[in-house]
């Protein structure tokens, strides 16, 4: 079991994610911020690159595509399989900075079954 928001829990998720499917075109720079967590603000990132994972990190990437801002109750519950992602985009709780046609070309995506088969799989390894 690895802690939420760590770099052995994106480490993780990195390796379970190497089974999804390539889907072309599906690639991006994603910057995630998590504001108001137990030990503060926590940023990561993610390279994705035809569907693949191909980095996800700790820290700032400098050109990223754009940037989702959530507190950490919202990304908890998302991915605690709570909150669905869109959902929390379309109501606000998801702010969203840069280009937000790269996000919407990856939305779909979020409801694959591989995906979705995913998440639960990393849900049942982390711990909150």
């Amino acid at each position: 079991m690895e802690q939420y928001l760590t770099q052995e829990w994106l480490d993780q998720g990195r390796e379970l994610a190497k089974e999804q499917p390539e889907r072309a075109g599906a690639s991006a720079k994603m910057q995630y911020v998590v504001t108001g967590g137990p030990d503060g603000p926590i940023k990561y990132y993610w390279v994705l690159e035809d569907g693949k994972l191909l980095e996800s990190q700790l820290g700032v990437i400098a050109d990223a595509d754009f940037t989702m801002t959530l507190t950490y109750e919202d990304s908890a519950a998302v991915a605690r399989g709570e909150l669905d992602a869109n959902a929390a985009f379309m109501q606000g709780r998801m702010k969203v900075a840069g280009n937000m046609g790269k996000l919407m070309q990856l939305m779909p995506l979020t409801q694959s079954a591989e995906y979705l088969a995913l998440q639960e799989q990393i849900r049942t390894l982390t711990t909150f």
